[in-house]
């Protein structure tokens, strides 16, 4: 479209096509440099700061990664060659050297737990992990020790990464918003920074830009694509009197504005404001393990504790010394390591399960979450259905073959780059691939280049106008048909309907419309079936809506929303704490934010709802949906699995413990060993065949 239209004489396109990115973080000038002071941007107030957070997070990335990498170097090399080495320095040098991943990997962690205990909170997974790791210090288990606070941070540092985004989405929403706006003065036309722009101003919209602030048609006839902001598949006409969108675009021809809303009041900047006050407003999904921890923790110290106590008091012959050994050897039983690391495990072989069927999950977390959804909400635009117009139905008028209305069409339409006619001659040409080629009668032979044609006009808002050896040819709405006296038959179905004719003959007409996915059906009907209810949230028409509500299956649905009409929906509709929602456009950024879960389609999708998610599914295929919930609940079994296998062996050894009848050795093969078999237990999050099987 873009190059179609700079092509043409008198046309352009100026910065208000561009995105903020493009003018303040992206190369400009001669020289292709960057320019020269982020902060000076006046466009983007916000964006040199998140250009800053973005290259912070970054350098914190690579300091962890390094701080890992030397650890866990230190610590291999200690448990292959410290034997060795001692043995050569005849000196014990171990403990130094276990100090040093021990410190660098612990620090945070003993941080934490001081902090979270002046809040007067004992028990959670920090302090577990302080109070264990210095138990096995205690006994001489240093490699333990080691190992424990190593494999945590790990697991700390993917679960840190996977979840990290919410910045980048409204970064991303900054970067989608037009930046400057045509203004007309009395003699000229100026840019200025859409902020400035004042209502009553009129802004000059050419083909292919985004039309930069809200406010109503004073001359002109276009399209608009309203799909980034409200969802409507099908372009819109606009003509004098009618109101626009800033954010939209503008598809045919040249358009004058009178702005009604400062920018500041635009939809566009109220999906700015529902975004990050969603993103506030959302409360953090507590993770499995912290839950754990505060009922984990306080046992194992308070049966330690009397341990230690109570049998030297009670019991004759029974020394603090001896008593006090065995309630160590009783918490380096009790220590989590086979919850603190298998756990993690589960939770990344269920992600990179996902991952294999093309979802990115972001976080563990989100399979925690994914459990307490009883209600799953749909964008339709683009996530039931395609997001692009096909031919739906082909209706020839009496007498005429279908092969002719076809060619027809496709001849006027491939003068036009309106993305109904792109759809009619993608469908006229897929069809030649397969059958011979469909030629026009011999009587009238049409023009395959548009030179060989008299006359080629588009109409915006109605139609083609083309012809050619003295023959008129039409294909556009009904509206176009009346204004040459022809008219048209109604219309039942959704869908845009372009009607052909050729002089006062009426060729026939073709339905075009967003088609649904063929998967959309099976998903909700396995939504349904495991007990959730479905409905669907758009901004597109109430028949458009009903039709795909219809077809899906699904509970209910509401139609004709803006961005904030979602929100107010969702919340109508069910516990945004217990709701999924399901989108793909910038318009589904500040739901997908607020819900529970948010699910986004990758591989249409817009920046701003792919960041602003909790889960992406690239292929756009509404089955991965019931799939990621599956995936959810199997890591969740092998998550029980692990701690029922842990709780059980170490209850074992923490009564032989007690007893005196399990030493020191015992106490580590309860701890490793059990870490190992839940570890592979913990693998087999990644087999395909487990979670598939329902």
């Amino acid at each position: 479209m873009n190059t179609a239209v700079s092509s043409l004489p008198d046309l352009r396109l100026s910065s208000s096509g561009r995105t903020c990115a493009d003018a303040c973080c992206s190369p400009s000038g001669k020289d292709g440099g960057f320019p020269p002071a982020l902060d000076a941007c006046s466009c983007c107030p916000g964006v040199a700061a998140s250009c800053e957070d973005e290259a912070a997070e970054g350098l914190r990335l690579t300091r962890e990664i390094r701080l890992l990498a030397v650890s866990a170097a230190i610590f291999l090399s200690a448990l292959a060659f410290g034997d060795q080495v001692e043995a050569a320095l005849k000196a014990p040098v171990l403990p130094l050297v276990y100090a040093v991943p021990y410190l660098l990997c612990g620090i945070g962690v003993f941080r934490q737990a001081y902090a979270l205990m002046r809040k007067k909170d004992f028990f959670n997974e920090f302090t577990l992990m302080s109070g264990a790791t210095l138990t096995a210090i205690l006994i001489g288990e240093l490699p333990e020790a080691v190992g424990v606070m190593l494999f945590y941070r790990v697991g700390e540092f993917f679960q840190e990464r996977a979840s990290s985004g919410s910045r980048r989405s409204i970064r991303s929403l900054l970067a989608s918003k037009p930046v400057l706006a045509h203004v007309l003065e009395e003699t000229a036309v100026t840019d200025a920074a859409v902020e400035t722009v004042d209502i009553g101003q009129r802004v000059l919209v050419r083909a292919g830009e985004k039309i930069p602030l809200d406010g109503l048609v004073l001359a002109g006839e276009s399209q608009v694509d309203q799909s980034p902001l409200t969802g409507e598949s099908l372009p819109v006409d606009v003509r004098p009197g009618d109101a626009v969108l800033g954010g939209t675009l503008n598809l045919g021809g040249i358009l004058t504005v009178r702005v009604t809303s400062r920018f500041a009041d635009t939809h566009m900047a109220r999906i700015l404001d529902l975004v990050e006050h969603a993103a506030l407003a959302k409360s953090p999904t507590e993770r499995f393990i912290t839950r754990f921890a505060r009922v984990y923790t306080p046992v194992v110290v308070f049966l330690a504790l009397l341990t230690a106590i109570l049998p030297p008091l009670f019991v004759a012959g029974a020394t603090f010394d001896d008593w006090i050994y065995r309630a160590l050897v009783l918490l380096v039983i009790s220590c989590p390591c086979a919850l603190v690391i298998s756990i993690p495990l589960g939770y990344f072989g269920g992600i990179g399960a996902a991952s294999r069927q093309g979802i990115l999950v972001k976080g563990g977390a989100v399979l925690d979450a994914l459990l307490q959804i009883r209600t799953v909400v749909f964008d339709k635009t683009g996530t039931l259905t395609r997001g692009s117009f096909s031919v739906a139905a082909v209706t020839p008028a009496p007498g005429v073959e279908e092969e002719t209305l076809l060619a027809t069409a496709a001849w006027i339409e491939s003068q036009s780059n309106h993305p109904i006619a792109r759809s009619i001659v993608r469908h006229v040409a897929d069809a030649k691939a397969n059958a011979p080629d469909l030629p026009a009668t011999e009587k009238d032979p049409l023009p395959a280049c548009r030179e060989d044609w008299d006359a080629v006009r588009e109409i915006p808002g109605k139609g083609m106008l083309a012809e050619a050896g003295g023959i008129r040819y039409l294909a556009g709405t009904a509206v176009l048909l009346a204004d040459f006296g022809l008219a048209a038959p109604p219309q039942s179905r959704p869908g845009a309907l372009v009607h052909i004719a050729r002089n006062d003959d009426y060729l026939g007409s073709i339905l075009v419309t967003d088609a649904l996915r063929g998967e959309t059906p099976k998903a909700v009907a396995e939504l349904q079936a495991s007990g959730m209810r479905t409905y669907m949230l758009t901004g597109d028409r109430e028949e458009s809506a009903a039709w795909a509500a219809g077809e899906a299956g699904l509970d209910g649905y509401r139609a004709g929303l803006l961005p904030e009409g979602k929100v107010a929906a969702m919340r109508d509709l069910s516990d945004p704490a217990a709701t999924a929602f399901v989108g793909d456009g910038i318009n589904d950024a500040p739901i997908l934010a607020l819900s529970r879960v948010g699910i986004a389609m990758g591989g249409i999708g817009a920046e701003a709802a792919v960041e602003a998610a909790d889960a992406v599914i690239l292929n756009d295929s509404p089955a991965g949906v019931p799939r990621l919930f599956r995936i959810a609940r199997k890591v969740r079994v092998l998550i029980w699995q692990n701690i029922f296998l842990a709780l059980a062996v170490k209850a074992s050894f923490m009564g032989l413990g007690i007893a005196g009848v399990s030493g020191l050795w015992e106490a580590v093969f309860a701890d490793v060993g059990v870490t190992l078999l839940a570890v592979l237990n913990a693998t087999r999050a990644t087999e395909g065949a487990l979670w598939q099987r329902g």
